[in-house]
C-alpha cells in the first residue's frame, strides 16, 4: 500500500469519528489535516479520534514531526500572533 493510499485511509477514518461538535469546530483546511494525518498516527495513535488531544500531542512532539506537518504549525503559530496584536 502506497503512503498515499494509506494517507486517504487515514483521513476517512478521522472522519467517520468526529462527532458533530468537533465538526463544527475549526480543524485546519483539507489540505492542513492531510499533511498531520501521518504524523497523527504515527506519534499520537493513542490519542485519536480526539482532535484536542491530537493536536496538544503534536504539538508537543513537534521535533518529530514531518516538514509538512510542522509547517502547518508554524503557519498557524504566525496567524496566532498576529491577531494578538
Amino acid at each position: 500500500m502506497s503512503k498515499y493510499n494509506f494517507a486517504a485511509i487515514i483521513l476517512i477514518a478521522a472522519c467517520t469519528f468526529r462527532t458533530v461538535a468537533i465538526a463544527q469546530e475549526n480543524r485546519g483546511t483539507p489540505e492542513q489535516q492531510a499533511a498531520c494525518a501521518p504524523d497523527a498516527f504515527r506519534l499520537c495513535i493513542s490519542y485519536i479520534p480526539d482532535p484536542t488531544k491530537v493536536e496538544a500531542c503534536l504539538r508537543q512532539r513537534k521535533t518529530d514531526l514531518s516538514d509538512a506537518c510542522r509547517s502547518v504549525f508554524e503557519s498557524s503559530a504566525a496567524t496566532v500572533t498576529i491577531r494578538n496584536k
